[in-house]
């Protein structure tokens, strides 16, 4: 790579990198000027870089204005398809998980690239609007850190199996005595689409009663009955073997889970067929 920085532009992972060797046998960019400027500059002469960071750092700290003109600066130097792929990649790098924007953007991009020219005022229009979206949304860097947070439990993991003087700093989200198949959480979990929930007998009975639980919020009230109805209605056999559960299983069936403990089981171990399974074990 050349040691000079003008060299060097943003990929799609984010990192720097050097153009092709064609880079400069694109048509000819001009500035506001009316002057040929180089491919690293807007036509305001802002250097891409720092424009495309200030775009991803105002997305982050929902600073609107300052993200709106970063991505219409991008757009109007011809890069509108540029400013999209940055703002998907800050959907999971930098906002909270679950929220609508993603398909905003998507559909954003789709208008400025599909439906109208992306170097139109039409398409500059739908890159600001994207990136307002962006910034407006609820910033979250959790999937972030949540892979960094993960990776380094099992490489810490790794090398306390292999240094006998190292001792693990981390402990993981779920253990494996809790994972285990007769654990805390494995009771559930290791039903009977699992090897080892069938190799214990697990079945629709064990599934119907754990496995389809949802929580912590309450069903629908029509959503709850139609629930119950299934429940009394394999006894007749009519979607699998024929199941007859009791009041009590059906009542624990469709009990929402608990908030702080979603794995918490309330049913007696007989009637949870869940081999001595409870709490305070």
């Amino acid at each position: 790579m050349s040691g000079n920085n003008d060299q060097y532009r943003f990929g799609d992972d984010g990192e720097l990198e050097e153009p092709d060797d064609d880079e400069n046998d694109e048509e000819q960019l001009v500035d506001d000027w009316g002057n040929e400027r180089p491919w690293y500059l807007t036509r305001g002469r802002y250097r891409r870089d720092i424009v495309t960071s200030l775009l991803q750092k105002g997305v982050r700290r929902s600073a609107e204005e300052e993200t709106a003109w970063a991505a219409w600066e991008l757009a109007r130097s011809g890069l509108t398809e540029y400013v999209f792929e940055r703002l998907n990649l800050f959907v999971i790098e930098d906002l909270r998980a679950g929220h609508e924007v993603a398909l905003l953007i998507e559909r954003y991009e789709e208008l400025a690239t599909e439906r109208w020219d992306p170097d139109s005022w039409r398409g500059r229009i739908c890159t600001i609007h994207a990136a307002l979206a962006a910034a407006r949304a609820p910033s979250s860097r959790e999937s972030t850190y949540a892979n960094g947070a993960f990776d380094s439990v099992a490489q810490d993991r790794v090398r306390a199996d292999q240094e006998e003087d190292h001792e693990t700093v981390f402990d993981p989200v779920v253990s494996e005595a809790e994972l285990d198949p007769d654990g805390r959480i494995g009771r559930v979990v290791a039903d009977r689409h699992s090897y080892p929930g069938s190799a214990r007998g697990r079945d629709w009975h064990h599934f119907r009663i754990h496995g389809s639980r949802t929580g912590p919020n309450e069903d629908t009230e029509v959503g709850d009955r139609w629930r119950r109805q299934v429940l009394r209605a394999e006894q007749y056999g009519y979607r699998e073997d024929q199941i007859e559960f009791t009041d009590k299983e059906i009542d624990h069936a469709t009990e929402p889970t608990d908030a702080d403990d979603p794995w918490r089981c309330d049913l007696d171990d007989d009637d949870a067929g869940l081999d001595q399974f409870n709490d305070e074990a």
